[in-house]
């Protein structure tokens, strides 16, 4: 049974579709990646997984299950006992994430209750210095202040961890040092992952399968080694070649051509027909279903051509 399974859901943001009809699954202690460019859907499929879309978005269809739960039809307590039990969330923005307002020490009591051993939690992040606690979160640098919303988040020992892009504001020796702790956490636990990154050899390197998003609709998924080893869907390749960390020493690196769809509905055919080099006319007018390519599953009605 999966922990989280994510089926045909549909949300839209007044004109805007965002995600397209997008199914995931994940399993109990799995590592997922999830890609894509910006505008692909990730952040509105991590958001949804706890109900946390704006108040401006919409389901319009489909639905997400944690745990056996009905996310969307959960009522008010159903949905904080969830939060708290079930799910963990860190965000892009370390300071945005955390309370101006309120000391470290007292934001980590507040999830752990009175009397807890807040300098435990912060040592587990690597945060050894007792000052920490009793800074408010500006006085912190971005590593610091990412690395307390991750002691947050894992302080009550969360079944699925959700991490949108959590080092997308830091700096590469800083990104790779919360990294670690973020897995190393996460498997001391048992807990699942669900990362959202750009950073596709990253998530090659640390997630069991990775999950491609475009349109809305995961295009494609499978064993991280696989799925971009030997990807299946042409937007997959598209995006591997030109991955700037992933390219041999003087390659040329191909930009993916066009942009991506802005929907305001269902998409009618592939939603990466226009930018595909393989579209035939079935591609821009018949939806593509699952097909079953090698270990990977894609929506791609010329699966399995690709040359990566």
């Amino acid at each position: 049974m999966s922990l989280l399974s994510v089926r045909n859901l549909v949300i839209d943001y007044a004109e805007t579709r965002a995600l397209d009809g997008a199914d995931l699954d994940v399993a109990p202690g799995e590592k997922v990646g999830l890609v894509g460019e910006s505008g692909s859907g990730k952040s509105t499929l991590g958001s949804a997984v706890g109900r946390l879309l704006p108040r401006t978005a919409r389901r319009t269809g489909g639905e997400v299950l944690v745990a056996g739960e009905p996310v969307f039809d959960l009522p008010p307590a159903g949905l904080r006992r969830l939060r708290r039990r079930q799910l963990g969330f860190v965000f892009q923005d370390p300071i945005g994430s955390l309370d101006p307002t309120m000391r470290v020490g007292a934001q980590l009591r507040l999830v752990l209750g009175r009397g807890a051993d807040v300098s435990m939690h912060l040592e587990r992040v690597r945060l050894d210095d007792p000052r920490v606690a009793r800074a408010y979160p500006h006085q912190l640098s971005g590593g610091m202040a990412q690395r307390v919303a991750v002691a947050m988040a894992m302080a009550t020992s969360p079944e699925l961890l959700v991490a949108d892009e959590p080092t997308a504001a830091l700096d590469s020796q800083v990104r790779e040092e919360v990294l670690n702790v973020v897995f190393s956490l996460a498997a001391d636990a048992g807990t699942s992952l669900l990362w959202l990154s750009h950073d596709l050899p990253a998530v090659a390197r640390r997630c069991d399968r990775i999950a491609v998003m475009y349109g809305g609709r995961v295009v494609e998924h499978g064993p991280a080694r696989e799925v971009l080893g030997k990807p299946a869907h042409p937007y997959t390749a598209a995006l591997a070649g030109s991955a700037p960390a992933a390219a041999a020493h003087g390659a040329r690196l191909e930009p993916v051509p066009g942009r991506p769809p802005v929907l305001t509905g269902p998409s009618p055919g592939c939603a990466f027909a226009p930018r595909c080099a393989l579209a035939v006319d079935r591609c821009h007018h018949e939806r593509p279903g699952p097909v079953r390519v090698r270990h990977q599953d894609v929506l791609c009605h010329r699966a399995g051509e690709v040359t990566a």
